[in-house]
């Protein structure tokens, strides 16, 4: 079996990445960090360009799939690691879908009601549209 593990920095993410080592140490686990390039800072864009935010930010996910590479190992599972470009739901269920994943797991961040309406959810999205099934972990 082919796991992907949609991670971003937050304690869902490593939840997610948790999950699938303990439960799926045997099978294939592949982390994809999402780098969203119309997702700046307040004003990054006008001061850096965006030619540079987005050499940040993929420094910045490059650095977060070394820092999950490592943490899975330490628990005796390797990975492989991807980093996509693209809004974050799309580009995992793209990712998914052009590379023989079986299943989708994505931390939640837990937000309700008109939060979550307001912001969307990318765990959500991403069971929504993706053609495998999907494991949320909270």
């Amino acid at each position: 079996m082919h796991l992907l593990v949609a991670l971003d920095d937050s304690e869902p993410g490593w939840a997610a990445l948790e999950f699938a080592c303990d439960e799926h140490a045997d099978d294939e686990v592949t982390a994809v960090h999402a780098v969203d390039p119309t997702d700046s800072g307040y004003g990054e864009v006008a001061h850096l360009g965006p030619d540079v935010l987005m050499e940040r930010q993929q420094e910045a996910g490059q650095e977060l799939l070394a820092t999950a590479e490592d943490r899975a190992a330490d628990d005796g599972c390797p990975i492989e690691t991807e980093l996509v470009i693209g809004q974050p739901a799309d580009a995992i269920v793209d990712y998914a879908a052009a590379n023989a994943v079986d299943r989708i797991v994505v931390g939640s961040h837990g937000r309700t009601g008109f939060s979550r309406v307001l912001l969307g959810s990318v765990a959500e999205q991403i069971a929504r549209q993706a053609p495998v099934p999907v494991t949320i972990v909270r």
